[in-house]
């Protein structure tokens, strides 16, 4: 299984067009022919002015064949791509090997937290061997939605996605987090692998189908 993380960086005030031409355009005409989406955001914490969006194919051969067969779906290039091309100022996909199934939250109307780590070189699979093995502890505070390592452009970059009902439960839920004895120990044998960290804060559209 192959993730496809999709990152467009778009003119200010953007994103809701972009969002808006995604659920009446593009979705209706592509739909899961081309990968299956597993979700659709736009940033409202971290870098603004960006939507986000994870494909799911079977391999990277299955990638490239569904990206193929897009580009000969004369709808899509004459009627979608013409609308959100001058919305883009910048383009990003990152390709994910997920570490566990994608899991959803029991409930939806939810904010979603995506974190981005830089290991040091050769250090991503030692950091995920401690994280995955951690998992118990941190989910006692809030479930998992996703894992991944990725495969490009960047191999030591690993990253994890989280659901909330808002950003007080978050706060609150990282607060009690600081305070269990098991997570710090696991910062200790695990915190020397990394070198840059970051966070955003995800709205999902409302098409989206992690809500």
């Amino acid at each position: 299984m192959l993730h496809e993380l999709r990152i467009y960086t778009l003119v200010r005030g953007g994103a809701p067009r972009f969002v808006d031409l995604a659920a009446t355009v593009g979705m209706p005409i592509r739909g899961d022919d081309y990968g299956k989406l597993v979700g659709f955001w736009s940033s409202e914490i971290g870098k603004l002015n960006q939507v986000l969006h994870i494909w799911s194919h079977e391999s990277w051969e299955a990638r490239r064949e569904n990206r193929r067969r897009m580009a000969e779906n004369a709808e899509l290039m004459e009627n979608y791509a013409p609308q959100i091309y001058p919305l883009i100022v910048r383009q990003e996909v990152r390709f994910l090997n997920p570490q566990k199934p994608i899991v959803a939250p029991e409930s939806a109307g939810n904010l979603y937290e995506y974190r981005s780590y830089r290991t040091g070189i050769g250090k991503s699979r030692e950091w995920l061997e401690h994280f995955l093995e951690i998992q118990p502890v941190r989910e006692k505070y809030s479930k998992n939605v996703g894992i991944w390592q990725t495969e490009t452009p960047d191999p030591n970059q690993v990253s994890h996605m989280w659901a909330y009902p808002g950003l007080d439960v978050r706060n609150e839920t990282r607060a009690k987090l600081a305070g269990d004895s098991a997570w710090a120990e696991f910062g200790k044998r695990a915190g020397h692998c990394l070198e840059e960290m970051d966070s955003m804060i995800l709205v999902p559209a409302p098409f989206s189908p992690l809500k």
